[in-house]
């Protein structure tokens, strides 16, 4: 079946939305942005904004089958991990 978005711009959303959109509160979904544990977003004019995809392979990130199964990867809570701190600490220089 076609994808009925394809060639379509992707579609942004604010955090209030991209939040609602996941089923997240906004503040949940900024604690994820400071830690660099959530979705890729973008700064247009100052202003925060997700594209859907990004939100959808975020999610899809934390996929499973079972409780024993895996995953192909983990959302991480919304907490600073010493893998994010390192990361950002390597950016940063």
């Amino acid at each position: 079946m076609p994808d009925p978005t394809a060639g379509l711009p992707p579609r942004y959303l604010r955090t209030p939305e991209a939040a609602r959109f996941l089923s997240l509160s906004g503040r949940t979904l900024e604690k994820h942005r400071t830690y660099g544990t959530g979705p890729t977003y973008r700064k247009i004019g100052g202003r925060v904004v997700y594209a859907v995809y990004d939100l959808k392979a975020w999610a899809d990130r934390g996929a499973k089958t079972s409780t024993s199964d895996p995953g192909a990867g983990t959302v991480l809570p919304a907490k600073r991990h010493m893998a994010a701190a390192a990361y950002a600490a390597r950016v940063r220089r």
